[in-house]
């Protein structure tokens, strides 16, 4: 294998891993193997590293995807120098060619390691191993490698000797026997070894994508607990790109009339430009959450999503409710590790009691009216079930005269509004926008759309 196919599969590997590295960290990286070579591990996974990895991340998925493709370079010949490959590169190409596919029994009974290595590297590459995405594909593709490595010609072999009913081909019997049994625990290891490398992170995203659209009534404690990891990269993800919209300067129009002022000095010669730049507003965010029992889940999410973008919005204020409104905000102000704690002290504290829109409102008016400024972006998490009290539209209209924008999250379909004890329905005209969450891809939705506006 070249030096550009080893640091191409290696750079998939890493991309599938989520891993960012360009097509120049690429070419810098072809160039690094090139001149540290394979024969010092140690230099070679250094020096590659500070080529391909950036942050504390992905140096940890580097190093373990290091380890697992590199692992047999130093015990095959691809480990020789690059000029000895070019001095004898023909000729061995030419031996090669005419050498053949070597016969399965004899390969297995070789015992040499470094000659197995590279017959299954080999029928891996025929057998496109590295497509692998699933674990239960393992069986599959080894079974695809043995084929390319000639063990259907083994078979019938094994299968007339089996038929002797002489009894003197028995010995060679069970040579082949042992022989398929050995090659096919080594394609297994091997193919095993390349789901780790390339398969084992799309599986991962293909749970994470399951995740991210299964219903939040429909998940039970385990799904909750493996949801956590995902909703902090979601989080990050949203974090990075709303961080770098706001680094953005608006360079598209010129301002002429202070590139002429910064110019007096200079005969008008436009030496130092102006341009027009559009005042953003820092995102503040106002919540307000009904912990009732039947939207407290969702709720569990949300904070915990907002709580992972406290970079990209320092200014969020919780509020939660059942019946009278809580500032729960000092108890989220804690490591990610007690956000489970704080969680279940809102719950005891706010929680579980009998819902009034109306008097969550009320209190909202009292005690916390002055947050609410043309800055601000409410958001309320409920389902507008209020148990036959006052909704006061009367207070809620003028909290989104006073906002900047007035966003409700429902975890209840549009098809339910206005049935039973719901308001939805009075409260939809008084929204800037009125969604139905029922997923965390709803909800990674809905905040980025909620972000934009500040970008």
């Amino acid at each position: 294998m070249s030096v550009e196919r080893t640091v191409t599969d290696f750079v998939r590997a890493l991309r599938s891993a989520d891993v960012n590295v360009s097509t120049a960290e690429t070419l810098d990286a072809v160039q690094t193997l090139k001149l540290v070579g394979y024969n010092d591990r140690s230099m070679l996974k250094t020096s590659l590293r500070h080529v391909l990895a950036k942050s504390e991340g992905e140096k940890g998925t580097y190093d373990r995807l290091f380890d697992l493709f590199f692992s047999r370079k130093s015990n095959t010949p691809e480990t020789t120098s690059e000029d000895e490959q070019s001095d004898d590169g023909e000729a061995n190409s030419d031996a090669s060619e005419d050498a053949g596919p070597k016969d399965l029994l004899d390969l297995a009974q070789s015992g040499d390691e470094s000659e197995i290595a590279v017959a299954m590297e080999r029928a891996a590459d025929a057998a496109s191993v590295q497509d692998i995405r699933f674990s239960t594909q393992v069986s599959f593709y080894a079974q695809k490698m043995l084929k390319e490595m000639g063990v259907e010609r083994m078979e019938k072999q094994l299968l007339d000797a089996l038929k002797d009913t002489s009894g003197e081909r028995e010995g060679e019997a069970q040579q082949m026997i042992d022989a398929r049994r050995d090659m096919t625990r080594r394609a297994q290891a091997y193919v095993q070894q390349q789901f780790d490398i390339f398969g084992a992170s799309e599986t991962q995203r293909f749970r994470e994508e399951y995740l991210s659209e299964k219903r939040i009534n429909d998940m039970d404690r385990s799904d909750i607990e493996r949801m956590k990891p995902l909703v902090q990269k979601l989080a990050k993800r949203l974090a990075t790109k709303h961080s770098r919209r706001r680094k953005k300067k608006n360079r598209g129009q010129l301002d002429i009339r202070k590139t002429l002022r910064r110019n007096a000095g200079r005969d008008g010669v436009p030496f130092d430009i102006a341009w027009r730049e559009t005042k953003k507003d820092r995102p503040k965010l106002i919540l307000i959450c009904d912990v009732s029992g039947s939207v407290a889940r969702h709720v569990r999410f949300l904070l915990l999503f907002l709580y992972c973008l406290k970079d990209v919005v320092p200014d969020i204020y919780t509020f939660a409710f059942s019946a009278r409104l809580k500032d729960v905000g000092s108890y989220l102000d804690t490591d990610l590790a007690g956000f489970e704690n704080a969680m279940q002290r809102i719950m005891t504290e706010a929680g579980w009691g009998s819902t009034d829109y109306g008097q969550a409102l009320s209190d909202m008016k009292v005690n916390h009216w002055s947050l609410i400024d043309r800055r601000s972006t409410i958001i309320v998490l409920g389902d507008g079930r209020s148990n036959y009290g006052d909704p006061r539209l009367d207070l809620f209209e003028e909290a989104t005269s006073r906002a900047k924008r007035l966003v409700w999250l429902s975890p209840e379909g549009k098809a339910l509004w206005g049935t039973g004890d719901s308001e939805m329905l009075r409260y939809q005209p008084h929204c800037t926008t009125m969604t139905h969450m029922t997923s965390l891809k709803d909800l990674e939705r809905a905040i980025d759309d909620i972000l934009m506006h500040y970008s």
